[in-house]
């Protein structure tokens, strides 16, 4: 290939949900339609995953989790901020209407974010190359703050910030996911100046809010890699730049879940669903990669941006 116009990072996230997404992500590795994974320490299958990665050398980071399932801290799994009556996180949105209400405690999600840190280092034998949130909690007001003061503290360089170009001009979302999606741009937009002043790294561009589940294809990547090329008020490259815009595309693939997987509740209605193999299928498809090349862009880790 000549030279690269884009270095892309595509992030399988959920690594360690359940054994059926542990192989989906594997094979689409293998076949070339992912370069990363993100993985749940708090998922069921996350000590398999840690193996699969190391067998396939599969680069790794942690997908930091608090709204789903089980804290992995002991001593937050009762009484603590963070979870319900039943010991579970509060939810997506649980999450986001407790922190709203100023009902959280940052040092008690500085207690998760650390000890989800070190069992990663437990299942893997080395530190997260990256470090993002779940349900994009990292980017939240006051969240924001403590994720990028631990990744400081524990020299984790890359995060992921979502704010995709196009994202409010995308007709085919419903309108409760655009809702939701806006604010978590507004979210991550509010977290960059966060991010940059503890010294952590950011690609250039993010994709993925608009290419979720039955939402991916060949079209819709296309359209997400050409506005991200584009010249445009939110790219990072720097202006008379020739090198190659750095980005991240943030993907979910996988085989449906059976009665096994979770965080600690059970699989959920996606993971259920046939989006997950709907975006294996996509992401492996011989038009991808042609499109890859036609757009020269160049699949990496984000240890090679």
């Amino acid at each position: 290939m000549p030279q690269p116009r884009m270095l892309l990072v595509v992030t399988g996230d959920d690594f360690g949900y359940c054994p059926r997404r542990n192989q989906g992500i594997v094979d689409c590795f293998l076949a070339g339609g992912i370069s990363n994974v993100s993985l749940l320490v708090n998922a069921l299958a996350a000590r398999e995953a840690a193996h699969m990665a190391k067998r396939h050398n599969i680069p790794i980071g942690l997908h930091a989790n608090l709204s789903e399932g089980i804290p992995v801290s002991p001593s937050l799994r009762q009484a603590s901020t963070l979870v319900n009556q039943q010991g579970f996180f509060l939810g997506k949105m649980g999450f986001r209407q407790a922190l709203e209400r100023s009902q959280l405690c940052m040092k008690q999600v500085e207690l998760e974010l650390r000890a989800q840190v070190r069992r990663f280092t437990e299942l893997t034998g080395h530190l997260p190359q990256h470090m993002d949130g779940h349900q994009h909690v990292h980017v939240l007001p006051e969240v924001r703050e403590v994720f990028a003061q631990v990744l400081s503290d524990l020299r984790i360089r890359y995060t992921r910030v979502p704010v995709e170009h196009g994202l409010l001009s995308c007709s085919w979302l419903p309108e409760h996911l655009q809702t939701f999606y806006t604010q978590v741009e507004k979210d991550a937009v509010d977290a960059i100046p966060v991010f940059r002043r503890h010294g952590i790294r950011l690609p250039d561009v993010y994709l993925g809010l608009t290419t979720v589940g039955q939402n991916m294809s060949v079209p819709s990547l296309q359209r997400a890699l050409r506005l991200a090329l584009s010249p445009g008020p939110s790219s990072s490259s720097g202006s008379g730049s020739n090198r190659p815009v750095t980005a991240e595309l943030m993907v979910h693939p996988g085989y449906p879940s059976t009665q096994e997987g979770g965080c600690g509740e059970g699989p959920d209605d996606f993971s259920r669903s046939t989006d997950r193999q709907h975006e294996l299928s996509v992401l492996t498809d011989p038009a991808v990669l042609t499109l890859y090349s036609q757009e020269r862009v160049q699949l990496c880790a984000f240890k090679d941006l």
